[in-house]
């Protein structure tokens, strides 16, 4: 079995295209395994569909995510790359049908419209604002990133079965760590992460609806809000082929 690597914002995914759906959770811990198989964050699996794209996705631990930010990124250019598509088309997911536009190797996504699901939850005496941005994200702004907490992290995962962000408005741009579920861990980037705590920055603390976002990859990632949409754009990588025995 073929398999692409491709790399956005710090986030790493495994991919290959296919014609038939099934469900394919305990190939993807086999290839998302870092000393055993390919070594990804997530698994991305490519369908066509009515002159564009859908996906089955999984994150590392074999389950199933409506949604990936910077999954989307990387399913764009690898369809782009494998003529699968033109520049500009569209992705089925979970989460609905979002569009995207790939300029070299710099991919534009257009989210589906974030939700609000709580914007005052209180949790170890920290404001949580609580977004479903494709998946659903807790959100809490504060003064120092150091003060992230994989254990506090760990915890609100579990009880809102959600997405943990730390963030962080630094002259006008802003700064993010993220606890992903399903890889249950830190990770160097969550798109969907970044567009939840840009949502509640714009909402709640003023800030300019175009902004450079950095996660701790410490990659720039450019997002906008507009007409109630929010969309975001960076470089993709695509860094290497492999061929997969099982």
């Amino acid at each position: 079995m073929k398999i692409s690597k491709y790399n956005a914002n710090g986030n790493d995914f495994a991919i290959f295209h296919t014609f038939f759906s099934k469900d394919r959770s305990d190939l993807a811990v086999k290839i998302c395994d870092r000393q055993n198989g390919i070594g990804a964050d997530g698994l991305i699996v490519i369908l066509p569909h009515e002159n564009a794209i859908k996906w089955e996705f999984y994150n590392s631990d074999g389950s199933h995510a409506n949604m990936c930010g910077n999954g989307s990124r990387a399913a764009f250019l690898y369809a782009y790359k494998n003529g699968l598509i033109g520049k500009n088309s569209t992705l089925l997911t979970g989460a609905g049908v979002i569009s995207g536009a790939v300029s070299d190797d710099v991919v534009e996504v257009e989210l589906t419209s974030p939700k609000i699901l709580d914007e005052n939850l209180n949790e170890e005496g920290k404001t949580w604002h609580f977004y479903d941005t494709g998946v659903p994200h807790l959100v809490h702004f504060c003064q120092n990133l150091d003060d992230f907490s994989l254990d506090l992290a760990r915890n609100l995962r579990q009880k809102y079965n959600a997405n943990v962000n730390f963030a962080k408005i630094i002259d006008g741009k802003l700064f993010v760590r993220t606890f992903e579920r399903g890889v249950e861990d830190e990770t160097f980037a969550c798109g969907t992460g970044m567009a939840a705590c840009f949502y509640g920055a714009v909402r709640n603390f003023g800030l300019n609806e175009q902004v450079s976002v950095y996660p701790k990859s410490g990659e720039k990632l450019g997002l906008s809000l507009r007409n109630g949409k929010i969309f975001f754009s960076g470089a993709v990588r695509h860094t290497f082929d492999a061929v997969f025995y099982g």
